[in-house]
């Protein structure tokens, strides 16, 4: 069983950042979020059930627990005898990602309420504030937060793009990506950079829907850079979808829009990752029916 162990919870997860990092640049944004997203929840899920199916091989190790049910725990043992620290290891990784993933789902869980607290009189809710800030609200339907300081920091243009930015956000569901492929990464620590990609991701595709909608590249590349400029501190609740993204990502985003869009890969290249996490997946059912037979193999009279 130990090869289970090795392809789904050593290899796969950091073989599939590296696909990443190959692909995430080279897909249309809008294609590359949520294929990244969800290549990372799968690829979490199969790691995680592969840790339950060896911390459960661990249980049945231990000679009290074998006597209650009847079967040989040297036996049980014997099959990854080579390797006898994987279970107990497993127990170990199985309780740190399930605390992790606690942790992350309750926090998203806070912000959420958090957002559906400030009640939304139509699409676009203006806070008078003269901090600039702007984001999306998911819900249903959702809606746009704009502060009055972010509203007189932009022209009517650059205010447009920064609609469509974020409406874009809300019409994509994107916050569901964003908190899959969290979770993801409390689950694994090696699905950390696809999970920041993601968020870098779904900027992008939010300001390629913009500048489809204003019509130009340009404003929208403005908006996102006076946006940046005028936002003095994060807003409270953002569940990471706002135009004005911190850090080194705004220049990037910038570029993006003002370069010659580079030549893409066909939209098939995305199966790549899908089938890595899928094969996972596959691998991860595998081992739990081999625990099965184990167990059945381990019964008096095997």
């Amino acid at each position: 069983m130990f090869d289970h162990f090795l392809v789904s919870v050593v290899v796969v997860p950091p073989v599939l950042v590296v696909l990443a990092r190959l692909l995430a640049e080279r897909l249309a944004p809008r294609v590359a979020a949520p294929v990244m997203a969800w290549s990372a929840a799968g690829t979490a899920v199969a790691s995680l059930v592969n840790l339950l199916v060896f911390a459960l091989k661990a249980v049945a190790e231990v000679p009290a627990v074998a006597n209650v049910f009847g079967w040989s725990s040297r036996v049980v043992v014997q099959d990854t005898a080579r390797f006898a620290w994987v279970s107990w290891l497993s127990v170990v990784l199985l309780t740190a990602a399930s605390i992790a993933v606690t942790l992350t789902w309750r926090r998203q869980r806070r912000l959420l309420a958090l957002a559906g607290a400030d009640p939304a009189e139509g699409p676009l809710v203006v806070v008078p504030d003269p901090a600039a800030h702007a984001f999306a609200v998911p819900g249903k339907p959702g809606h746009v937060v704009v502060t009055t300081g972010m509203r007189e920091a932009l022209t009517d243009e650059q205010f447009a793009a920064l609609l469509a930015h974020e409406q874009a956000h809300l019409d994509a569901r994107h916050h569901r990506l964003i908190r899959i492929s969290e979770l993801a990464a409390a689950s694994h620590p090696a699905l950390w950079w696809v999970t920041r990609h993601v968020d870098y991701l779904v900027e992008r595709a939010a300001d390629e829907h913009a500048a489809a909608e204003v019509g130009s590249r340009r404003t929208v590349a403005r908006a996102i850079g006076a946006a940046a400029l005028a936002a003095t501190a994060r807003p409270v609740v953002t569940a990471g979808l706002h135009a004005a993204s911190p850090g080194g990502v705004v220049p990037r985003r910038v570029t993006s829009l003002l370069t010659p869009r580079r030549r893409l890969v066909s939209p098939i290249a995305a199966v790549a990752p899908l089938a890595l996490a899928l094969f996972s997946l596959a691998w991860t059912v595998e081992a739990a029916w081999d625990l099965g037979e184990l167990i059945v193999a381990a019964l008096p009279g095997r």
